[in-house]
């Protein structure tokens, strides 16, 4: 619809420029917004707001001679100029209504589009070390990183999904003896223990298992533990190897599924992590200084130049992070969107600045970043600190079991990630109006109860015999509802093109807030057969896009609670 009015919009200026009264080079920016307001009609614009300086004339005036040239439509009732300026657009009846046959036609492709077609994406989330369980940090950036995939999938990208496994450095030494520690039966409290070593119950199961002997299958990695506590090399392999298994049973408790698993190590094995030094060397962006090898990042808009060898040898961390990202952009991905903690908001630059000095055709902006703030877990009013299992945090698991998948993935994403979100275990759990998770789906399932009371009484509907009636949808409720419908599309459209999946989790509570209100206020399953056909179909359209759109945030759409 709004291209619709864009287009009829575009013509009458074209009119008003024939007969002189706009001039021909004029060059008209046209923008629609939905109102807030049904008093102010469905939509609305403000061309005249912005064309009145370049066309010499008073904004309501000019808009006045838009609405005057605007060619007749049979979606548009009426037009009415307002406040400085603005135009606002009353649709008709049977255009409103329309949008119930378009869900109920399209089924689950309601709110799909092509607008990524034939275009390249990946999204990397989670990327957590595997030295340890994953903790709701890591469930956020799961939430968050497997909608975006999503919403993108749903709008035409050819999207791959990526988990970065920081298996190399200085985090590894220390898990690899934290868990020999163990094999020698010491704990955290004993002499001998690492001074940085991993002290969760989580590091007793794996230094068992190797000891026994256990064979492990995680992804690309099959290793068999030596049951020797001397070989530290062997205990490395065995740990990794372990965590990446059980943070797979994480993800696959989330409902969460990679396209690739990259390794840090392997840009070291391959030599990319070298060759691009040497590229950086090559290009003139670095210098050497107090006996560490410097890179020109102030070239690049940072605020100061970063260390990339260390005095004493070895890799400053973002130097693979440059090495991983370029391999990114061999693999053809027009668009690259990291979904990171907020931790990570000092490499944005680094990284961005050693593409920029490794490869000129990388865009200034390339990769894109969606970095999320901590979360807080309450429980009876208190924070929850801690796990027994991981020591020091709570893990994704004990909130999966607690309060179940649905709940944990729809309230990890339904806040901003810029913003950061109180995880309220009781309100979780709470079988109430409160509740966002459990208020949209009893909305869908609402909706199948009524389907299924209309069956129950030898009653039958069909889809068609609804479609055939909408003109007795006239209650102000229903108008509303009409209107929710409609404005889906935009939304998934708009959260797929700003990385924003927190919206569908609003735009859902918001549309099922509007059915509730309907449903408690009208009677659906009336004497009345084409009003109760009328209202059944569009009951069930609300139905289909509550269900798209919790598809579209990994949460199910129950038929019964």
């Amino acid at each position: 619809m709004k291209q619709a009015l864009s287009e009829l919009i575009q013509q009458a200026l074209n009119a008003l420029i024939d007969q002189g009264v706009l001039p021909a080079d004029i060059a008209p920016r046209i923008q629609i917004d939905r109102t807030r307001d049904p008093s102010h009609g469905d939509l609305a614009s403000n061309i005249a707001l912005t064309l009145a300086k370049p066309a010499g004339k008073n904004p309501r005036e000019l808009a006045g001679l838009v609405c005057d040239a605007l060619p007749a439509a049979p979606f548009l009732k009426a037009t009415e100029v307002a406040g400085p300026g603005f135009i606002n657009f009353f649709l008709s009846d049977s255009s409103s209504q329309a949008v119930v046959a378009r869900v109920l036609e399209q089924g689950e492709r309601f709110g799909a589009s092509d607008e990524g077609a034939g275009r390249k994406v990946q999204v990397e989330f989670v990327s957590a070390n595997p030295t340890g369980p994953l903790h709701v940090g890591h469930g956020r950036g799961a939430a968050v990183g497997d909608s975006l995939c999503r919403l993108l999938a749903a709008t035409g990208w050819d999207v791959t999904s990526e988990f970065y496994y920081n298996d190399a450095g200085a985090q590894i030494t220390n898990l690899a003896l934290s868990v020999q520690a163990r094999c020698r039966d010491l704990g955290p409290e004993d002499a001998g223990w690492p001074e940085d070593g991993y002290r969760g119950d989580y590091i007793k199961d794996v230094a068992a298992a190797y000891m026994a002997g256990e064979k492990i299958d995680a992804e690309d990695q099959h290793v068999i533990g030596a049951a020797d506590a001397d070989n530290l090399e062997s205990i490395r392999a065995f740990a990794v190897a372990y965590l990446r298994r059980e943070q797979d049973l994480d993800l696959k408790a989330f409902a969460v599924h990679f396209d690739v698993y990259f390794l840090e190590s392997s840009l070291y094995d391959s030599g990319a992590v070298e060759e691009t030094v040497e590229a950086l060397v090559a290009n003139g962006h670095t210098y050497e200084q107090d006996g560490a090898l410097w890179l020109r990042t102030t070239d690049f808009g940072d605020d100061k130049d970063r260390v990339m060898r260390k005095r004493e040898g070895g890799y400053t961390y973002f130097l693979p992070d440059v090495a991983y990202h370029l391999n990114k952009w061999r693999r053809g991905f027009e668009r690259v969107i990291n979904e990171q903690g907020a931790d990570h908001h000092s490499t944005v630059t680094r990284v961005r600045a050693g593409l920029q000095a490794l490869h000129q055709d990388i865009p200034e902006g390339w990769p894109d970043y969606v970095l999320h703030q901590m979360v807080t877990v309450m429980r009876d009013g208190a924070e929850v600190k801690l796990s027994k299992r991981a020591g020091s945090y709570v893990t994704l698991r004990d909130l999966i079991d607690e309060v179940g998948r649905d709940a944990t993935r729809y309230f990890l994403v339904a806040r901003g990630p810029s913003s950061q979100l109180t995880f309220d275990i009781d309100l979780a759990l709470s079988q109430s109006n409160d509740n966002p998770v459990y208020y949209i789906q009893y909305a869908h399932a609402r909706v199948c109860s009524v389907l299924r009371k209309l069956a129950e009484a030898g009653g039958e509907w069909r889809a068609e015999s609804g479609l055939a009636k909408l003109e007795r949808l006239t209650e102000d409720h229903e108008a509303a509802l009409l209107k929710q419908l409609d404005k889906y599309p935009e939304v998934v459209a708009n959260a797929a093109r700003n990385s924003e999946p927190h919206t569908v989790a609003t735009y859902l509570r918001e549309l099922a807030g509007d059915f509730h209100t309907y449903y408690n206020a009208h009677k659906v399953l009336v004497d009345d057969t084409d009003l109760r056909d009328a209202r059944l179909a569009l009951s069930a359209a609300v139905r289909q896009v509550i269900a798209n759109g919790l598809g579209l945030l990994g949460v199910s759409a129950p038929e019964s609670m």
